[in-house]
């Protein structure tokens, strides 16, 4: 199954992961005015995306770089590697070439915070593009 067309249960699905209720909120009410077909799932940690994620299809993810916990960019690996085909969104106030080095090692794409019509436009772009 690709990921650019939607899951069994028939709609698409994306993961938004960040510790910020605030960010949450933003990437959820700006995705919905874009995508209001589509389902979105909500997790505060890296630790709660890999079990959610687990329980049920992902297509695309919003994850946040600096959590508490589990780092965004360890629940990226682990969740890249566990879901072949799923699209991920790096989103990250530290806009150091590190961070931007490692979205590119992951094979995702670095968006730099604060969230925005521009960035979920940006990460949009990347989550409907041809692999």
């Amino acid at each position: 199954m690709t990921h650019n067309t939607p899951t069994a249960a028939g709609a698409t699905t994306l993961l938004i992961v960040d510790d910020s209720r605030v960010s949450r909120m933003m990437i959820r009410t700006l995705l919905q005015a874009k995508r209001p077909d589509w389902t979105l799932l909500e997790a505060v940690s890296g630790a709660e995306a890999l079990a959610m994620a687990a329980a049920q299809p992902v297509d695309y993810c919003t994850m946040d770089i600096n959590m508490p916990g589990m780092l965004g960019t360890e629940a990226a690996e682990q969740l890249l590697r566990d879901h072949t085909g799923l699209r991920l969104a790096l989103f990250s106030a530290n806009i150091q070439e590190s961070q931007k080095s490692r979205a590119v090692e992951l094979g995702v794409k670095f968006v730099a915070k604060p969230v925005s019509e521009k960035s979920i436009a940006e990460a949009l772009a990347f989550f409907e593009s041809t692999p």
